[in-house]
């Protein structure tokens, strides 16, 4: 005190955090910027001449070799580096053989979407066929829905309008060498068993092999066909509603010809 006046003290209190808090967010978005820039990178690679994709190889086979017998040369350059093996070429030689093939079946769906449209036959059903290029090669699937289903409820027979659709497809079908792959996918509303008897498995696999029959009667070699899948519902289209109609359809694929670069 000071005389007869009290000291005033003053108490600041500080805030102090104690780090943040809800970084998972982080992790995610660390993994999409790597996926991203993976991407990039094989995007780039492709459009490279065949010199730089062989050096690329290279360096991805033995960095550390190839950083060594590297010194001094740039790889965007065009420098010369000549691998252990063939591996490199054999890679790029599959790369371009996937590219030339998926053009051509990328043409395959135009002429399939052309046709398909152009027929009043099946115009209205071509929001019903979803066609594209997936991991074995072009897919072909033919979804039912409230305006047209394929097969008579809960049996493997076969409408008409789905017949004369896959009569249509095999046309197209016929006029490449590839292998098909024949699947059937049911929604799921089970069968009133305790699943030893008939369930949507069996169902799925009777619907493609209708399907498959249909086909090879319109004059396509039998030999063509590679497998036939039933998946019943375990492939849904509609993951929120099982029961959707959507989750019952045929699926085609015409199988690449051409392994897939390893």
């Amino acid at each position: 005190m000071l005389g007869d006046k009290e000291n005033i003290i003053v108490v600041k209190k500080v805030n102090k955090h104690k780090g943040h808090h809800g970084g998972a967010w982080k992790v995610a978005y660390a993994d999409f910027v790597t996926a991203m820039m993976a991407l990039f990178i094989v995007l780039w690679v492709l459009g490279q001449s065949e010199e730089v994709i062989k050096n690329v190889a290279g360096y991805f086979k033995d960095p550390i070799a190839f950083s060594d017998k590297m010194k001094g040369i740039s790889i965007i350059e065009g420098g010369v580096f000549e691998l252990p093996s063939d591996k490199a070429k054999e890679i790029i030689d599959k790369v371009k053989q996937r590219e030339q093939e998926i053009e051509r079946l990328n043409a395959m769906k135009d002429s399939i979407v052309s046709n398909l449209s152009s027929n009043s036959d099946f115009a209205y059903l071509m929001d019903q066929i979803k066609i594209e290029i997936a991991n074995e090669g072009l897919r072909i699937e033919m979804i039912e829905s409230n305006d047209a289903v394929f097969f008579e409820i809960g049996t493997s027979e076969l409408r008409e309008d789905a017949k004369k659709l896959l009569y249509e497809l095999s046309k197209n079908l016929k006029a490449i060498p590839n292998k098909l792959i024949i699947e059937g996918h049911t929604d799921a509303r089970p069968y009133p068993n305790d699943g030893r008897g008939y369930t949507n498995f069996e169902l799925s696999v009777d619907r493609a092999n209708s399907a498959r029959r249909v086909i090879v009667a319109s004059g396509l070699d039998p030999v063509r066909i590679d497998e036939i899948r039933g998946y019943a519902d375990t492939r849904l289209l509609d993951k929120k509603d099982p029961f959707n109609l959507v989750n019952r359809r045929i699926s085609i694929i015409i199988k690449f010809a051409t392994e897939a670069p390893q």
